[in-house]
């Protein structure tokens, strides 16, 4: 990955994603907490969630996700420069996922780096890739989010029981001769509310301020949106589709209120995967791509927020400059 000397641009051209067979329906949620399933879909807009088995690893639906990107991109592993995984939720603290995804997948010695910034950790990869094709030091990066925090909720938790599935989604970037596609990226963190979302390595199950936290992520991905469109001098009329952090549909249904957005400009797949974490931006954009809501040329603006706390926001063009 020496540098080239020679600026380049950022374009995606590729996304895919990969989720656990096993689905959990919110009606075993409903019984074991003593509560109706439907209160569960009013207080998430989720109805079910992809879980991992026992004897599943993350590494492998990251590459997973990462093969069907590629793919859709119509690229060789062997062209792949860098590979990005943001995750929480990695196997063990040492290998990272990230050098396993990139022997699962075929790369010649790719680097390969895992990004721990909770939700928001697909985004951090893809402005650490985008950044690394625009100096000239990467021309193919696959960036990725996987998570599997199933494993770590406590199952008679109401507040968060029924919130989290596991997944994983991958977008590939390459660098194009013209201007970059990433068009803006914001990132931002406030350690002041490291306490709201936790997960310690002694109890090793996720607790939050519910509340709290759904306060904080209207007002931080609202925030971020309006930063990422004045940074380009643009309005929400610019944007052709509007990706949230899949936390819950309240969350989502608030930002877009606060900004008055067309809904039909806004992806929701909660209902289908619920809470994926780091993986819940790129599946959504591969369920939008899947759908047919995501054509070369789309505009779109992406946002994020997480345990930290930690929140971005992004505006892109899709696919190859025309």
């Amino acid at each position: 990955m020496a540098g080239s000397g020679r600026t380049l641009g950022a374009a995606l051209v590729g996304v895919g994603m990969a989720v656990p067979q096993h689905v959990v329906s919110n009606a075993e949620i409903a019984e074991r907490l003593g509560v109706d399933e439907e209160w569960i879909s009013r207080r998430t807009g989720t109805k079910v969630r992809h879980v991992a088995s026992p004897g599943e690893r993350l590494e492998h639906l990251a590459a997973g996700a990462a093969r069907s990107a590629l793919e859709d991109a119509g690229l060789d592993p062997v062209e792949v420069d860098l590979v990005l995984v943001g995750t929480t939720s990695a196997e063990e603290m040492s290998p990272h996922a990230a050098p396993l995804v990139a022997a699962d997948i075929g790369t010649k010695g790719a680097g390969a780096i895992d990004v721990s910034a909770a939700c928001p950790g697909f985004l951090s990869c893809l402005a650490l890739g985008a950044s690394m094709i625009e100096a000239g030091r990467a021309r193919t990066v696959v960036a990725i989010g996987a998570d599997m925090l199933s494993r770590y909720l406590d199952p008679d938790d109401r507040g968060s029981a029924m919130l989290f599935g596991d997944g994983a989604g991958a977008v590939v970037l390459t660098g194009v001769d013209g201007p970059t596609q990433v068009e803006s990226v914001c990132l931002h963190s406030d350690g002041d509310g490291r306490a709201l979302i936790r997960l310690d390595r002694d109890e090793r199950l996720i607790r939050m301020d519910g509340p709290t936290v759904f306060r904080y992520a209207v007002r931080c991905m609202t925030d971020v949106t309006r930063e990422v469109l004045d940074e380009v001098g643009a309005t929400t009329q610019d944007v052709d589709l509007f990706v949230y952090h899949q936390a819950n549909t309240r969350i989502i249904d608030a930002v877009g209120k606060r900004l008055h957005l067309d809904p039909a400009k806004v992806v929701n797949v909660i209902e289908e995967y619920a809470n994926t974490s780091a993986a819940s931006l790129p599946i959504a954009l591969a369920a939008a791509r899947a759908r047919g809501r995501l054509p070369d040329g789309s505009r779109v603006l992406l946002s994020a927020f997480g345990a930290g706390m930690v929140w971005g926001g992004a505006i892109l063009r899709w696919g190859r400059p025309a």
